[in-house]
Order: C-alpha cells, then structure tokens, then sequence
C-alpha cells in the first residue's frame, strides 16, 4: 500500500538552499536588528550579531582546517552551539553534532564512521560538565579547538571578514549545493554501535519549511522554548534552526534536567511553544508554580509516546495543549505531527508535507505494518564505524524506519511500536509498548519498561521494571482485564527499581532495559 497525503501549503523551492544561506535569508527577511536568540544567562543576540560571530569563527575555522572536513562540534544547547555550527558551514566544512552523554565508546565510534579527528568545545562547557575525563579519553583521537581560544587569536582578517559578511556576503561565502552534505548526526547506539545519519542541506531546509507549514508560527507573538540538546535532530532542527529560519525568537536552556528552573525561565521569557518530551514536561509541570508555563499556547512533544496522563496534567494545571509528533533522525527528523486544526490524542498525526509512505506487511501484526518513507527530509545514508567516511545510500530514496504503525481514516498515523520493541508469545506479536502504557495508567507518577526475555514453553516472556513501590502483577491484569486489553500483555514479572534508564535526549535507554531485564531475571 503506497500513498501520497495531500500537501499541506509548502513551497519546495525554499529548500533548494544550503543550511547557511537559509539563515541569511531570514536575517534579510526579519531584519538584521531582531533579536533571534536569547541565550541560557539571558543574552539576546540579534542575527547580524549572529552573523557576524558566525563568519569570523568560521574564518578562523578554515585556516585550521580542510575543505569538506568534517568537524565533531560538542557543546551544551546555547547561542556558541549554534553559532559554531553556523561557522562551521561558513568555512566550508560539515558539522557532525556529538553525544557527550553517550560515553566515549559510543562518542568514538560515532567519530570513525564520520571521520572526525577535530572536535570544537569550549573550556567553560567542559568544566561545568565535569567532562575532563571524556576530553581526555577523546583527546588520543582528535585534537580540540576551543571557542574561548579561537576568539582571543582571531585575526584582522578574521574580524574583517565577521564585519563585512553581513553586508556583502556573496564576497566571502559561496554556498555550496543543496544536496550535498550538510550536517552529519548518530543514532543512539542502543541497537549496536552508532550509526552516522548524512543528512543534506535540503534535507534539514526541508524539514524546517515543513514544520513552518504544519504547525504554523507567529514572528510577531510566538517564541520558542528549546532545552533539547542539539545533537539531538529534534532539538537542532525544530529547537535552532526553525526559530531562526522563521523569524521566531529561539530562547535556549542548557539542559532539559533543571524542571523547576526551566519552569521559571518560561514564565520569565513569556515563551509560547514549548518543546519537550512527554518525560520532561510531565517534569516540568509538576515542579512548576501556578502560572509558571500559562504563556505556553503549544507543547510539541516527541521523542517518545505522550501519556494521557502527561496531557491531562499540563492541561489541566497550565491550560496547555499537546502537539504529539514523530520522527527519526534519518528523517531530519519530523516525519509526522497533529496540528492545532487536527489534534488526535494517541496518534502522532499526518505525514510531513511531500511525504510518502508505504506500509510492509509484518507476520502477526493484522492492523499496520511496517513503515517506509521517503520525501525531501529524507537522508542521504549512514556511515559506519566499520567503513569510515563511505556513505551507504538508500535504496531509490526509501528509508525503513524500523516501526509498526497503522493509519486511521483521517490519514493520522498511530504508532504500534518499533519492530525490535514486540515480544513473540505463543506465536503473537505482543507490543512492550502496551504493557508499558498499563502501568503508566495505573501508576501514572512513575516511570516503567518492559523488556522480553526467552521462555521455553511460549518463545519469550515479557519483564516490567518500574519505579512505583506498589506495582504488581495481579492489578496489572485486573486493569487490562477491565479495559479488554489481552492477558498476553500482562507481564509474568514485575521487578521495582531506583531508576528507569534514560538517554540524554529524554528517551528511555531500551538498551540498558534489556540488559538489565536480563541481570534481574537471572538472579
């Protein structure tokens, strides 16, 4: 089954720019004298101010450098995060945005596969980050430029090229073609190690002209709330580079672990649009004072499954609504979202505009199957650890995204579960999700996640690990037996734990799940 949904308004040839000349574009459009960032200490940066860091950095940059090099960029949510990727393209290089929560095995394999032996931080970041031990792990595999340093040694040439690429920046940028390579990203290495996700200069214009569309932005009253990390597609894309490239004051937050000082800052930037995951707002909800977050007219939510408890508690409490949506980095990362005309609780609304999809029938699943796209933001390829610097092309531009979905009739799709996230039970396919969704609506102020084990009788069993006190089998199975959810979904153990891991974009770390489900079930 293959379909193409109808467009929503979405104007392809803005996207047959570089990254670069996008953010020039909107500086010409909205002006060089507003204010397009306000940083985590309260900052506002204006985009010629933007600019100009920009092109100074990024000559600074190229001397250091080669063309088309590839450079790792490890910095906190913030204006020298954006600022540096901006310079990275000035000068004619890629970034590749890296992890420094994922640990230096993953950090290393991530910097093979893209070959990457210069890193761009900054000392302030590293020592707040407690990160010295990771530098200097990392430091046998690439050399780090630091921001503080490279500012106190710009040249005169430097500081020539920062004031006059504002004015006339055809004289030192020539931006380069819209399919190359534009920004280089990994994904999480729960399934093996990092994988590069190549993405191209249309793919992430694309993908921020489609959101523009989808959701629909004021430059006159709408501000972001963004304190998703950038080596996050989701918090680069839709929480940088869309605020700038649509004229919508971006205001970043460091780090999304603060809730009760990003509930603050909200209220203190009036931001209307918060992006979360449901992890995090259901976070910042509950540490947040009455009227801490009323400014917020939408929380687009991603990353992960939105509870309905999550959506009664915001709405309740701040008179919010939820925007669910979904994505992959290999898709820039916005595959689908609801809007303010067409919200669905419980699914993540309709495809990105220019999108198409086609559903691959899976043995046990009668309602779905797993989903295939392609479109405009739409990767390139990977790049591995074990084949460096190659690009593995999709085969004719479909990407398989590696989940189970169904769409409803009014084309909003509803996400069953990743492939890998299904448990074989008795010759059913049994989703994890499902069990997981039990005992979030039993136990709503915990956190919980299943993992499936082998069992020699039924082919696997399903192990639930939560972080209520009270969770127990027996009331799992009288809820779903209320609720006509099957028997199959209940699972045969329950094990109560301190924490459920989590990843540093908010996303439960199903890797570390598994090998604990493990541990617990040999004990």
């Amino acid at each position: 089954m293959t379909s193409v949904p109808e467009p929503i308004s979405f104007n392809l040839k803005r996207t047959r720019t570089d990254i670069f000349s996008a953010f020039m574009r909107a500086r010409k459009e909205f002006g060089g004298a507003t204010v397009a960032i306000v940083d985590g200490d309260e900052r506002e940066l204006t985009y010629t101010e933007i600019a100009r860091a920009a092109f100074a950095l990024g000559s600074a940059i190229r001397a250091k450098t080669a063309r088309n090099e590839v450079l790792g960029i490890m910095l906190p949510t913030g204006a020298g995060a954006v600022i540096a990727f901006l310079a990275v393209l000035a000068a004619g290089r890629i970034p590749a945005m890296l992890n420094f929560t994922a640990g230096s095995a993953n950090l290393r394999a991530a910097m093979r596969a893209a070959e990457v032996s210069k890193i761009i931080t900054a000392n302030k970041f590293i020592e707040l980050g407690s990160l010295e031990p990771l530098v200097e792990s990392l430091s046998e595999d690439a050399e780090f430029i630091y921001l503080e340093d490279v500012r106190e040694n710009l040249s005169l040439a430097d500081k020539v090229k920062g004031a006059v690429g504002p004015l006339f920046p055809s004289l030192v940028f020539q931006g380069p073609d819209h399919k190359k390579t534009g920004v280089i990203l990994f994904t999480s290495g729960t399934e093996g190690e990092p994988k590069g996700v190549v993405l191209s200069h249309q793919n992430i214009v694309a993908n921020v002209e489609q959101v523009r569309a989808h959701i629909g932005l004021s430059p006159e009253t709408d501000s972001v709330f963004n304190p998703l990390p950038t080596f996050h597609c989701f918090g680069l894309t839709v929480g940088a580079l869309l605020p700038l490239m649509a004229g919508v004051k971006a205001v970043f937050h460091p780090t999304p672990l603060q809730p009760r000082e990003i509930a603050k800052r909200i209220r203190q930037t009036g931001s209307t649009i918060l992006l979360a995951t449901d992890t995090f707002i259901s976070q910042y909800a509950r540490a947040g004072e009455e009227g801490d977050m009323s400014s917020v007219r939408l929380a687009v939510c991603g990353a992960e499954r939105v509870r309905d408890e999550t959506r009664q508690l915001v709405r309740r409490k701040f008179q919010i609504e939820i925007l669910e949506g979904y994505g992959a980095t290999e898709a820039s990362p916005v595959v689908a979202a609801n809007s303010v005309e067409l919200n669905k609780p419980g699914t993540v609304g309709r495809l990105m505009a220019d999108m198409e999809y086609e559903l691959v029938p899976v043995e046990g699943i009668e309602d779905g199957g797993r989903l295939r796209i392609r479109g405009p933001n739409v990767m390139q390829g990977y790049m591995r650890a074990d084949n460096p610097g190659v690009l593995e092309p999709l085969n004719e531009g479909w990407h398989d995204t590696g989940d189970i979905v169904a769409i409803d009739k009014d084309r909003c799709i509803r996400i069953q579960g990743r492939v890998k996230r299904f448990a074989k039970i008795g010759g059913e396919m049994v989703s994890l999700a499902v069990v997981e969704n039990c005992a979030s609506a039993i136990w709503p102020d915990d956190m919980h996640a299943a993992g499936a084990i082998p069992d020699p009788r039924k082919g696997e069993q399903i192990v639930l690990l939560t972080t209520s006190a009270e969770a127990n089998r027996s009331e799992i199975l009288a809820w779903s037996q209320s609720h006509g959810v099957s028997e199959l979904s209940v699972p045969r153990k329950v094990y109560h734990v301190d924490d459920i891991p989590v990843l540093g974009t908010g996303k439960i770390d199903y890797g570390a799940v598994n090998q604990l489900v493990r541990e617990l079930s040999d004990a």
